[in-house]
């Protein structure tokens, strides 16, 4: 698995239709072609989407993102910054977790200053600016990276109520 795998389950999820297309779901998260094919192979290889790279397995996807992203995927906030708020500083979580921090993810026209937390690939903060719903979803991935035992188990929850609609 890569990082940018994450975020192009998430994607598939987004457009909720199995009538995609690889090159629509590339110029959408600033991959190329070959990046995401390479990574519906991963995917399914890993069982996290189905033989036929269409049908996310949202239950996998959901115990994955659960269990093994902190592990595999890390963060560890840097330094203070301009950019985009994620984790509990995206504006729908705020409303939920209350916390001093602010986080974000680097980006020169973002809104606020934070402490950084690394994209999960270098497209991404061009990819959630074309994508609410992708923004939201990314955000609670990051809670699931950085947060506390509270936090996260917020976040699933939200990750759960989001991806089983």
């Amino acid at each position: 698995m890569r990082p940018q795998d994450i975020v192009v389950l998430l994607k598939i999820l987004c457009i909720n239709s199995p009538h995609w297309y690889s090159k629509d779901l590339a110029a959408q998260l600033s991959l190329s072609v070959a990046e995401v094919s390479n990574s519906l192979n991963r995917s399914a290889y890993s069982g996290l989407i189905d033989t036929d790279k269409k049908k996310v397995r949202t239950q996998s996807l959901i115990e994955f993102l659960i269990y093994g992203l902190p592990y595999v995927f890390p963060q560890r906030p840097g330094n203070f910054a301009r950019g985009i708020p994620t984790a509990h500083s995206h504006p729908e979580m705020r409303k939920i977790i209350t916390a001093d921090q602010v986080y974000v993810w680097p980006d020169a026209e973002g809104t606020e200053k934070g402490m950084c937390i690394d994209p999960l690939y270098p497209g991404l903060v061009a990819a959630v600016k074309k994508d609410e719903r992708l923004y939201q979803l990314l955000a609670l991935v990051d809670i699931l990276r950085i947060g506390k035992a509270r936090e996260k188990e917020i976040a699933i929850e939200k990750l759960k109520e989001i991806l089983n609609q």
